[in-house]
């Protein structure tokens, strides 16, 4: 993940070594060789996504490919690399708030025992209406037709075992280490306050999208405020895109692994034009 970029980027590169630097593990290292069970904890996870997305970004404008974005929107964890884009933390600091971020959210779900799962083709309302019978709760509302549910293991095992008789059709258990972004992820947002008390915000250069309300966030407090609350609530990631279309965003680019933005977008409107970014070949195929 993100070694093209490592090897043909001197601005991608530049960013990892500094990355190394500031966590003092090698995350370069992590994202290239793996293992797999490594790189997919939460706590190195999420440091590594938002490396590999600002690296993106970092051989772009090297390479001359992009113009300054009018918005920025990231799903999760993403929020603070968007935020970073736009200026309201420098590099190091917004690495450190998305490694302590990892850190708190991995150790509650190392205390508590959470699942989530995905509820495919259904509407908000009857997502909400399951949610609230097995005191779970709606943790992303990803895309038209696809959510996710997130809670105490048990109860989301309930869920999904109960939802064909309710008609709902297909629910996919995932995958998981805990509940994100559920009351499970308390413990980690009380954690996650206290250590924002000491991290400087800045007005972003342009608009950033909070997946807490799915509009633009401002006011550096509000920014704060909207980090400290995504942890246990429901990321609004469909509003965020319908509302940065709305508000004039004419093109989305995802910076990052695997396209599954750039599908959610498909999914939620055809129409918008939407292009992926990954590695080095992406960079310099795109005109």
């Amino acid at each position: 993940m993100g070694k093209s970029l490592y090897d043909q980027s001197a601005a991608a590169r530049a960013l990892y070594d500094e990355a190394n630097r500031v966590l003092g593990w090698d995350l370069a290292k992590v994202s290239f060789e793996g293992p797999e069970d490594q790189l997919t904890q939460t706590k190195v996870c999420q440091p590594a996504l938002l490396v590999h997305g600002l690296a993106v970004l970092a051989a772009l404008r090297e390479a001359g490919k992009t113009v300054e974005p009018g918005f920025a929107l990231g799903l999760s964890l993403g929020e603070i690399t968007a935020l970073t884009a736009a200026g309201v933390f420098d590099f190091a600091t917004g690495l450190r708030v998305v490694a302590e971020r990892g850190r708190l959210m991995q150790l509650a779900c190392e205390q508590t025992s959470g699942g989530m799962a995905a509820i495919i083709g259904e509407e908000r309302a009857k997502v909400q209406e399951l949610c609230a019978e097995f005191g779970i709760e709606a943790a992303n509302f990803n895309a038209p037709g696809q959510i996710i549910v997130s809670g105490e293991k048990t109860k989301v095992a309930a869920a999904v075992a109960a939802a064909k008789d309710k008609g709902i059709k297909k629910v996919i258990p995932l995958n998981v280490a805990g509940a994100y972004h559920s009351r499970l992820m308390e413990p980690a947002r009380a954690a996650f306050s206290t250590f924002l008390d000491g991290v400087t915000f800045n007005a972003p250069k342009f608009p950033v999208f909070t997946n807490t309300t799915g509009r633009t966030v401002t006011e550096p407090a509000a920014i704060k405020a909207a980090l400290v609350a995504q942890v246990v609530s429901s990321v609004l990631w469909e509003d965020c895109m319908r509302n940065a279309a709305a508000a004039g965003a004419t093109e989305f680019w995802e910076l990052g692994p695997g396209g599954v933005l750039a599908g959610l977008a498909r999914r939620t409107d055809k129409a918008w034009a939407v292009k992926s970014f990954a590695e080095f070949s992406d960079v310099s195929a795109t005109a």
